[in-house]
């Protein structure tokens, strides 16, 4: 987890991929999306998905765990080197989510971001600002899900 001035716009992070087993589907809607569709076989094949299809909530939560997995690789490989390493902020939001294709039981998403934006802010000088891409591939190649979502990133602060 690099500091806003080790980002760079077009950087892309490749965080892994998530096989959508049936039982991670049903077990997850079970809990979270409790729709036919997420539940059950037949009425998955019955609906516009033609078969047992993952939450678009599942599939974002997926990405999530892989960002933080990531994140915290980043951190140790830097604490290795013997850097600090940065610890990014939260987020103030996300927009522009969308579930373009459905993700159905055996489909293997393949996650990534990429860095779209970069900006300073002038209320906090030692945090910046990035907008990232979010992304997940399926197996097929086809582009299953997109956000952009935002962080707070630490600023490398001038040494007194």
């Amino acid at each position: 987890m690099g500091y806003f001035e080790d980002m760079g716009v077009g950087q892309r992070r490749d965080l892994g991929s998530f096989i959508f087993t049936g039982d991670l589907i049903k077990t997850f809607a079970s809990q979270f999306d409790p729709q036919p569709f997420h539940l059950d076989e037949d009425e998955g094949r019955k609906s516009l998905f033609g078969g047992l299809a993952a939450s678009g909530w599942h599939v974002v939560s997926v990405w999530m765990k892989l960002m933080v997995a990531d994140s915290q690789r980043e951190a140790a490989e830097a604490a290795a080197r013997g850097e600090k390493p940065g610890m990014w902020g939260p987020s103030p939001g996300f927009r522009d989510l969308r579930w373009l294709k459905p993700v159905l039981a055996g489909d293997t998403v393949s996650y990534a971001s990429e860095v779209e934006l970069l900006r300073a802010t002038h209320s906090r000088p030692e945090w910046g600002v990035m907008q990232i891409r979010n992304t997940g591939t399926n197996q097929r190649g086809e582009l299953v899900f997109s956000f952009l979502g935002s962080v707070f990133v630490p600023r490398r602060l001038p040494q007194d």
